[in-house]
């Protein structure tokens, strides 16, 4: 009956419902859509936004929540309970991780170094049309340094595999494998970057002297993995 309903109201826009789930399937799995990443990600996204009501509403019966980025063109998915930055706090959603990824203590940092690498861009002015922010894989490896006393992985392989793990949640982009050269290597930290580390978190890693520093890297990785990071 639901499925009778479902198709009586995609009919209405022109959208079969083969194409409709594949939308659902893409958005579930990678739990992100951008329309800049790609021609079939553009595709998908514009068929989003003809149908972004009922996808909202399908989502909803699972409470998983979605968050519409217009000005940057994305969409991002987040599991019950997630506290998303633009989206009021749902007190009434049941606490429930069995959605979210866990990531490894690399990536949490490597994402919590591109945060605050993008809000550093973000106040001098030096995001580009797009929104997103030019920058080295040098000074990422230095900024990780300085700010949470970690190293990227000196092995090549393990490095590709970190980088091209944060680029399929859509907070990376770099066109190619040599782009991973920590000498001559650039990428470009994309926008939804701010939807995924919240406020709170950012503001815990500017510790005020360096016997805070521990402490503040713990309690922002914690911060980070149970209320951000969600399964692709």
């Amino acid at each position: 009956m639901i499925d009778d309903v479902l198709k009586a109201k995609l009919s209405t826009l022109n959208i079969p419902l083969e194409e409709f789930s594949a939308l659902l399937i893409r958005l579930l799995d990678y739990g992100v859509i951008s329309r800049e990443e790609s021609q079939v990600e553009a595709q998908l996204y514009d068929r989003y936004m003809i149908c972004a009501e009922l996808v909202e509403d399908y989502l909803s019966i699972l409470n998983i929540r979605l968050l519409h980025d217009r000005q940057f063109c994305f969409v991002r998915v987040f599991p019950p309970s997630a506290q998303v930055p633009g989206l009021p706090d749902d007190d009434n959603s049941a606490f429930n991780q069995g959605m979210r990824y866990r990531p490894t203590q690399q990536e949490v940092s490597l994402i919590l170094v591109l945060r605050v690498e993008y809000e550093k861009s973000l106040r001098e002015g030096l995001l580009d049309d797009s929104g997103c922010v030019l920058v080295s894989f040098e000074s990422i490896a230095f900024a990780m340094k300085n700010l949470l006393k970690r190293s990227l992985p000196e092995q090549s392989s393990e490095r590709s595999t970190l980088f091209k793990r944060i680029r399929q949640l859509r907070l990376i982009q770099f066109n190619s494998d040599n782009d991973l050269n920590l000498d001559e290597g650039w990428m470009s930290i994309q926008p939804s970057i701010t939807s995924f580390v919240t406020d709170e978190v950012l503001q815990s890693l500017h510790p005020q002297d360096d016997e805070q520093d521990q402490d503040t890297q713990q309690a922002s990785t914690n911060a980070l993995t149970q209320d951000q990071a969600e399964d692709q």
